[in-house]
């Protein structure tokens, strides 16, 4: 037997790893359980080239509890070490990159993601084990060994009676870390880092039934068999072909990543590339609606089929953290921080790439099945509406695949959509108006009269519009967005016609004085209009620009309005033509006018939805007394 110390000279470098480390001390598993992939992988490879001459067989690797001896096993059947491996690999090379380890962080060492990075895989063990035991037979034609520490630099390293390949790793469990002797925690663990591993991990056994023979009787029963119990998916469906899955394996996988999630996704994408990073995955768009809530069920990152995270920020673009699914690429750091991530070239390189893949699987979908994805549009709208406001390539390419429905249910895309209003709807200074509404019950009463002047109207209803409209308007020339309700529909779209008054600027003057008198509220702003003698004696409408801050200021952004209440103010618009305002001219008693106006004002409120609370009681009583 060899005793020795480990080359390190930071005396006891255990308690500094443990405690740099202790805030995700549950990924020793997950490091353990990715040296043993590696070994057996590796095997595998060795195997193929004919440098290893043994039989490579069907590998696993177990896990296994002892709660009577208190530790945690991890066996693997991969490349196993000679004594002199485990002096180089063990002793040696990990802990050159334990002491840079604690060189660069042990002022600032926060982020557990590290351990990894540094080549600190194995040693994560000791941040729950007291002890650790390493029994490993080589491959080569070597005596198996065994290698002790008990989380001092000092070690011993002797030969064993081992007789199969593979490596043994013992956990002697601390007495602060015995939450992983139990066996709900370490299948939580293994479900949550390694449930794709390439190599099937066993994890205990479970009872199978065996299919019953022909012709046997109707009450026998079936004998059961004790298998292995694997808790993972060697194969998923990423790391196939797209020609190897259907539909329904899509699907399938879909509900194997969210067991919770009971809707079907909408459809998928699959990513593959090897050049110029390495990059596989599928992303599902789910049926989302106007919900923007993203904390659950989110895209997880993995290296190599271990799970990384699910925080994607800084490697999936913004607008794509509405998806669902699973990336997967080696280029991506498996232990580093995530400032770290979205400084990292390959990372950047990434986000660009799903990016164009997701607007090229767009346009193939709506020239695919062009009803197929108007149906579908109202569940993702939310997702490319987002994109084009923040990423300008995406931006750039949605003219083939953003859709703009109007009120009455028929999509146009953008080209089609200016082409079909340009004659129309361009007001007298030659900017093309864009009609829309956001609420077709709210702004019937709009909507219809755009529709009699056969103006187009949008129907534009998730919680960004407010910003795709900017975004539109700086981007397309000589085009402007205008909602149903801002304004009277022909101040909306002005058109060189001549204005026909009934009463002349004393008598205006005068009905404006009357009106603001009576209404007296600082926030309707009276504005009087030469109409068609049928329209709407009253009308209130917020001004585009002021409606549109508000909007986006509730769903972030405005610029310099995001700070603050944006006051409510309208425009309350009087039709001069109307017979009301030339009744109210000639009412002469003071009390009946201000009632004739009060009315007016409640029924232009009421048609808006202002009208609430005392107000609308009152407005009820009233009417009722008309009867």
């Amino acid at each position: 037997m060899a005793k020795g110390n480990i080359n390190v000279s930071v005396e006891n470098i255990f308690p500094l790893i443990k405690k740099f480390l202790y805030s995700d001390h549950e990924i020793f598993l997950r490091e353990l359980i990715s040296n043993a992939t590696d070994a057996t992988l590796k095997l595998k490879h060795l195997t193929s080239i004919g440098e290893a001459k043994v039989e490579y067989g069907n590998p696993k690797i177990e896990v296994k509890i002892d709660k009577e001896n208190k530790t945690l096993h991890i066996i693997d059947q991969g490349l196993g070490m000679t004594a002199e491996e485990v002096e180089k690999y063990i002793n040696q090379v990990a802990f050159s990159g334990a002491e840079e380890f604690l060189e660069k962080y042990k002022d600032t060492a926060k982020d557990s993601g590290i351990i990894g990075h540094f080549g600190l895989g194995f040693y994560s063990a000791f941040m729950v084990a007291s002890e650790v035991e390493i029994i490993t037979k080589s491959y080569k034609d070597a005596p198996a060994v065994k290698w002790t520490c008990d989380g001092s630099p000092e070690f011993t390293l002797e030969e064993t009676d081992k007789t199969e390949r593979g490596t043994e790793i013992i956990l002697h469990i601390a007495e602060d870390s015995t939450e992983f002797l139990d066996e709900f925690r370490i299948r939580e663990l293994l479900t949550k880092y390694n449930k794709f591993m390439p190599v099937p991990i066993k994890f205990g056994t479970k009872t199978e039934e065996l299919p019953l023979p022909e012709g046997a009787a109707e009450d026998a029963k079936p004998e059961t068999v004790e298998v292995d119990n694997i808790i993972n998916n060697p194969n998923p469906a990423w790391t196939k072909a797209p020609s190897e899955l259907t539909e329904e394996d899509y699907t399938k996988f879909y509900h194997e990543l969210y067991p919770m999630q009971f809707e079907e996704p909408l459809f998928n994408i699959h990513l593959n590339v090897d050049y110029p990073f390495n990059l596989t995955g599928i992303l599902y768009f789910p049926k989302l609606g106007n919900n923007l809530n993203i904390e659950k069920d989110k895209i997880q990152l993995y290296q190599n089929q271990v799970f990384v995270t699910d925080e994607v920020k800084g490697i999936v673009p913004d607008f794509l953290m509405l998806l669902r699914g699973v990336i997967d690429s080696p280029d991506i750091p498996l232990n580093v921080s995530r400032s770290y991530l979205q400084a990292d070239g390959a990372v950047k390189k990434i986000s660009s790439y799903i990016t164009k893949k997701v607007a090229d699987k767009m346009s193939s979908l709506i020239n695919q099945n062009r009803e197929d994805y108007e149906q579908k549009w109202n569940d993702i709208k939310i997702v490319i509406e987002y994109g084009m406001i923040s990423e300008e390539k995406f931006f750039e390419k949605s003219d083939k695949f953003a859709m703009y429905p109007n009120t009455d249910g028929k999509f146009y895309l953008w080209d089609e959509l200016v082409e079909k209003i340009k004659t129309n709807q361009t007001d007298k200074d030659g900017n093309t108006v864009i009609l829309y509404a956001s609420n077709t019950d709210e702004q019937h009463a709009y909507i219809q009269t755009a529709k009699e002047k056969g103006y187009e109207v949008l129907l534009l209803d998730s919680p960004i519009v407010p910003h795709l409209i900017q975004k539109l308007e700086s981007a397309k020339e000589k085009i402007q967005f205008a909602r149903v309700d801002a304004d009277h529909i022909n101040n909306l779209i002005k058109k060189d016609e001549p204005v026909i008054a009934k009463l002349n600027d004393t008598e205006k003057e005068t009905l404006k004085k009357e009106v603001e008198t009576a209404v007296n509220d600082k926030k309707f702003s009276v504005q009087l209009e030469d109409l068609d003698s049928t329209d709407t004696p009253f009308m209130i409408t917020q001004p585009e620009f002021i409606r549109r801050m508000k909007d986006m200021q509730a769903t972030g952004g405005g610029g310099m309005f995001g700070m603050g209440n944006f006051p409510e103010m309208y425009n309350l618009v009087v039709n001069a033509n109307s017979d009301l305002a030339t009744e109210i001219l000639k009412t002469e008693n003071a009390e009946e006018k201000n009632a004739k106006i009060g009315y007016a004002l409640d029924l232009a409120k009421l048609s808006q939805n202002l009208l609430k609370g005392k107000e609308l009681t009152d407005f009820i009583q009233r009417s009722f007394q008309k009867l």
